[in-house]
């Protein structure tokens, strides 16, 4: 390896040491907080269940009153959900559905389909036990309880249970705001006619896609030419009100290269060349005041970058305390016999058969792999990899939000 690069772990570390998380906290409807990040600790406001209730639709009633399979006992009452019953005589039974508050003097519910209807009367065909199908209050969350913690990025089941235990409003921190352009003068906007040389800007949509998938405010700057003044006056203005500054293109070291000079000259370049493939020449820096992020201008390195090195770096930012991917351990139904001195990322799917195989063009021009893929293989440097072996998989499901 290079000992001018960085290993992949070392990057990865450094890159998150220099975190800035934004500190402005606002206070949101729940109803509109999926995918925000949680800035405190949140706690039940009441017992949940709030009362004894009823797990499903069937018959209230005192286990001791049902000593034998085939019982019959009048049905003194009808409980749905949202009313409440009175006190249960004994020796009766009252017809009660699911969530239904169960009625004083009762202790369990049979479900309906070991009763039969016998008139005024319910037929009990099994001997219950007390405490059967009952959901005691409290016992999911107690009041004052803590139900979500601070850090947590809220996922739509986590905004429910929130609103569950009566939480009509959270605080959670800003929005990270990222300003973010491509470099080339090659660049054409789809829709344009192409001239000689040109190419289409993916890079455009697909970061501003990935941005939008981490709740990210975007500012797009568009297409900056190839040229160190130009590179240098959108820096600035890019840097005024934003938290992340985020290019593709340009960070390499060819004469038309410009992006990595003007960072210096505009402010400093910290990280740069990373030993992973694809996308060695990954820059970090800071340019007034605002964090700098190059990716490499060809668009399977710049998405496999922003996967690993962009997305925790900006959750970070955001304020989530638990960045790092999931990953799975998975059958390669491959081989790949040319280890490279760098840690590479193989674009690959699971399959029916509970493995993971490979795209077959492996370049780093190859965008129609990301989009077969449904996760990347992660393979160390220098190691060769047969089928049948165990590899590392990192599913997109959690990289990509």
């Amino acid at each position: 390896m290079n000992p001018d690069m960085l290993s992949f772990d070392e990057a990865y570390e450094k890159l998150l040491g220099f975190v800035r998380p934004v500190r402005e906290v606002e206070e949101v409807d729940t109803l509109f907080a999926a995918g925000r990040v949680l800035a405190v600790d949140q706690h039940s406001t009441i017992d949940q269940p709030p009362m004894d209730n009823s797990g499903m639709d069937g018959y209230a009633l005192r286990a001791v009153d049902v000593p034998v399979a085939g019982t019959r006992l009048p049905v003194s009452q009808r409980i749905p959900a949202g009313s409440v019953g009175h006190e249960l005589a004994p020796g009766t039974a009252a017809r009660i559905f699911t969530g239904a508050p169960l009625p004083p003097g009762a202790d369990t519910v049979v479900m309906q389909e070991l009763c039969e209807h016998a008139g005024d009367e319910v037929v009990v065909n099994t001997v219950p036990r007390a405490g059967e199908a009952v959901r005691r209050m409290g016992e999911d969350v107690a009041r004052g309880a803590r139900v979500l913690p601070a850090g947590l990025r809220l996922s739509p089941q986590a905004v429910a249970l929130a609103a569950s235990v009566g939480l009509a409003r959270l605080p959670v921190h800003r929005r990270v705001k990222v300003a973010v352009f491509s470099t080339g003068s090659e660049l054409v906007m789809p829709g344009e006619p192409l001239p000689p040389g040109g190419i289409y800007n993916s890079n455009r949509y697909l970061l501003r896609g990935l941005l939008a998938g981490l709740g990210c405010e975007v500012e797009d700057f568009g297409i900056v030419p190839d040229r160190l003044d130009a590179t240098r006056e959108v820096l600035r203005r890019a840097a005024e009100g934003h938290d992340l500054i985020l290019t593709s293109g340009g960070v390499s070291v060819g004469e038309e290269d410009h992006v990595k000079p003007a960072v210096e000259a505009e402010g400093s370049l910290d990280m740069w060349k990373i030993a992973m493939k694809p996308g060695k020449p990954l820059a970090y820096g800071r340019v007034h005041g605002a964090a700098f992020i190059g990716l490499p201008g060809n668009p399977v390195s710049s998405f496999v970058t922003f996967l690993l090195m962009v997305r925790p770096f900006l959750l970070a930012t955001q304020g989530v305390s638990e960045v790092a991917p999931a990953s799975m351990q998975l059958r390669a139904d491959f081989d790949w016999p040319r280890p490279d001195r760098r840690r590479e990322f193989l674009r690959a799917r699971m399959n029916a058969q509970g493995g993971v195989e490979l795209f077959a063009n492996q370049g780093s021009a190859a965008l129609e792999s990301t989009v077969w893929a449904n996760g990347l293989v992660d393979i160390p440097a220098g190691t060769v990899i047969a089928c049948g072996e165990t590899v590392r998989f990192l599913p997109y499901g959690d990289l990509l939000h």
